[in-house]
């Protein structure tokens, strides 16, 4: 039943066999349940969160016969600051100094309409350089949406319209949309153009240690605090937040040792943690319920966290104002009135005892 602005709304609790009844805005019931192609649709059905896979997987190469060449200028990434993975791809951007030779735009932090022929909710661009601090207008195809970017580029595409975005203006088409890919040619492939092609966040040497933490980190932390957060029963949520702080647990031991968690260098590993972390009391915590134990209450990881934010270029790429207005604005199934916590406001510029560790 819809009455004007607000509609009533009845919610089955599997776990108590009870029902609830309230009052939600109807323009939040709406998106709810016509909500598609977005992390909220990905559940098992056993209430469990499960991540799909990326679709566009192409790589750039220093091969001159690739199809898609290293070139200054050519590529745009596309990213939102609330979400942790374009967030990676922009902090190798900055730190690797690629940003003079490869541009980059935000879109705005909620989530909106799409398009005007459904109900589909996802990343838009600004209409103007002012209408949202942080996010523009698409400066290379004039898009509204992210999804009109994916439609562009295959006019079957069926799966999610996901950021990070990594386009090939030339081409007119998505090169790669997968986070864990974009960083490692960011990484290697454009050192001839990067301002700071010296640091390599994936030597040799520790490749196998870098690709060992990676997995346990993206299952347990990464991906961990989603499936905290989206999961719809309670069995499959203790799981995960059993697991996630298993996880935070050994990350702290390892970081009483020693400044990185590869040794005495930032690698990979250590900016894959980081988007997590950066965002963890001031939304997992509250948003997705991962409040066993805050990162405050973690010193060796929060100092940590602190050392990696004040990485020349990194701070740069945190936008704390976009990622609390996406988490709590743009999933109404969790917080169904859009309400965004005031605090806790941490300083990540503040000292921190990382240092110790220098040899």
């Amino acid at each position: 039943m819809i009455v004007d602005e607000f509609c009533f709304y009845k919610q089955s609790n599997p776990n108590t066999n009870t029902e609830a009844h309230f009052w939600i805005p109807t323009a939040l019931f709406q998106a709810q349940y016509t909500m598609a192609r977005s992390a909220l649709d990905e559940m098992s059905a056993t209430g469990a969160f499960e991540r799909t896979a990326s679709t566009f997987r192409n790589i750039i190469s220093r091969d001159p016969g690739s199809r898609f060449p290293v070139e200054s200028g050519r590529y745009h990434l596309y990213i939102s600051y609330a979400c942790p993975w374009a967030s990676r791809c922009l902090a190798y951007l900055k730190i690797k100094g690629l940003d003079q030779a490869i541009d980059f735009t935000s879109v705005k932090p909620i989530w909106e309409r799409t398009k005007d022929s459904d109900e589909h909710m996802g990343w838009v661009f600004a209409s103007s350089g002012t209408e949202e601090p942080g996010a523009e207008p698409d400066p290379v195809n004039g898009a509204k949406s992210i999804r009109e970017l994916y439609e562009i580029a295959s006019t079957n595409y069926s799966g999610k319209y996901t950021v990070p975005v990594l386009w090939d203006k030339k081409l007119k088409t998505v090169v790669n949309n997968e986070s864990a890919e974009i960083i490692r040619m960011f990484n290697s492939e454009f050192n001839d153009i990067a301002g700071n092609a010296a640091l390599d966040l994936y030597p040799p040497h520790l490749q196998s240690q870098i690709n060992e933490i990676n997995e346990w980190i993206y299952d347990g932390i990464n991906n961990g605090v989603y499936r905290c957060g989206f999961a719809k029963k309670q069995e499959p949520y203790d799981e995960a937040v059993q697991k996630l702080y298993q996880a935070l647990n050994k990350c702290e031991e390892i970081l009483s040792k020693q400044r990185y968690l590869c040794g005495d260098q930032v690698t990979e590993a250590d900016i894959r943690l980081f988007v997590t972390l950066i965002r963890f009391d001031e939304v997992y915590a509250v948003h997705f319920k991962c409040n066993k134990k805050l990162l405050r209450e973690y010193p060796n990881l929060f100092n940590y966290t602190k050392d990696i934010f004040q990485i020349p270029g990194m701070s740069s790429t945190v936008n704390m104002e976009h990622i609390k207005k996406h988490y709590y604005g743009s999933h109404p199934t969790i917080n169904p009135f859009g309400i965004i916590p005031q605090g806790p406001n941490i300083d990540y510029s503040s000292p921190h005892d990382r240092d110790k560790f220098s040899k």
